[in-house]
């Protein structure tokens, strides 16, 4: 009889390292200096992208060149020194998305291959550099993380659409993956009133109103299928239903309109003047489409807005800060990165 020899079970190859997972997150931009020249740079590019202003003909490169390009620099560089941070010599917006870089970075070491890296869509860091960065480190996938709660054009699509002009120039390209926006997401819903609730209690007084103040959009990317608008509001509802408030109370607005267009209404300006005017003596406003604060939020809305409050006949303003590095804040953050790293890691 024929004897049957047992074939051995092969041994399991050893398994191989995890590939490094990058995690980019990425904001609008800020001039790397607060003077005219650093200002125009930033500007150029800025306005020179077709999802900010989508006009980009001859009539906007003549207004662009001829007339933005020389006059708003020295304009908006006095406003940048107003909020900017001296001991690091860069905006605070700067300042603010690389903490949380460092603090995502260290909520996630425990995974062991996840590399979290940051970036700007105008200015520096580019985007170029943290997907860079990134590939230089191993990442073989890249998680990209607009960070705007609300989806809009010239913003999340935007960052995607330098994402993928980096990637095309790639041979061996890294896999991919975007966030969605998260303007209804109940952990940026619950950080967002975990907020304005913790600031209330430090005020000495009780604001008569709380106004939700949005960047605006013109409206006619709107009329052209832009979702911004209704993400607001969304935001804005979901906000009222976790604090208990209706439209009396928290209302909606939008700020930093450009331009002789037709902007997304009611105005703040206009409405801070409106309310002063109507008898209103003690208001608060958030700004929860900014997820770090910036040059809109620390000088056109805690400076420019609270001027016009008051000079109107309004006597207590108080802005209050967007989410940035705070706990609530990274919250909404780790929470959106480790959902979409699901399979990842």
């Amino acid at each position: 009889m024929t004897s049957v020899v047992p074939i051995k079970a092969a041994r399991p190859a050893a398994q191989s390292a995890l590939p490094r997972v990058g995690v980019l997150l990425v904001n609008l931009g800020t001039p790397d200096t607060a003077d005219a020249p650093g200002v125009r740079v930033y500007l150029k590019e800025f306005l020179s992208d077709a999802r900010v202003i989508e006009d980009q003909g001859l009539v906007w490169q003549l207004v662009l060149n001829g007339i933005i390009l020389r006059s708003r620099p020295r304009t908006k560089a006095l406003d940048y020194q107003k909020i900017w941070n001296t001991e690091k010599n860069e905006s605070p917006l700067k300042t603010i998305t690389r903490s949380q870089s460092d603090k995502l970075s260290a909520a996630l070491s425990d995974s062991g291959h996840v590399v979290v890296d940051w970036a700007m869509r105008y200015g520096n860091p580019s985007i170029k550099s943290g997907i860079d960065a990134l590939i230089a480190k191993g990442c073989e996938r890249i998680l990209v993380v607009p960070l705007y709660p609300q989806y809009s054009a010239p913003t999340s699509a935007t960052v995607c659409d330098e994402v993928f002009r980096v990637l095309a120039r790639l041979r061996n390209q890294p896999t991919l993956r975007v966030t969605p926006p998260y303007y209804e997401d109940a952990a940026y819903i619950e950080a967002l009133a975990t907020s304005i609730e913790a600031h209330l209690t430090t005020l000495s007084f009780e604001p008569e109103l709380i106004v939700a103040s949005f960047h605006g959009m013109p409206i006619s990317y709107v009329d052209k299928g832009d979702p911004y608008q209704q993400h607001c509001i969304a935001t804005t509802q979901a906000l009222r239903r976790r604090l208990g408030m209706d439209e009396t109370k928290l209302l909606l607005t939008f700020q930093s309109r450009f331009g002789n267009a037709e902007w997304l209404q009611p105005y703040t300006d206009k409405t801070m003047e409106r309310l002063a005017k109507e008898g209103l003596r003690r208001i608060a406003v958030v700004t929860p489409g900014f997820s770090a604060d910036c040059l809109e939020t620390l000088e056109e809305i805690a400076q420019e807005n609270a001027e016009i409050f008051k000079h109107n006949g309004g006597e207590q303003f108080s802005a209050i800060p967007c989410l940035n590095d705070s706990e609530p804040g990274m919250d909404v953050i780790r929470t959106l990165v480790l959902r979409e790293l699901q399979g990842w890691i």
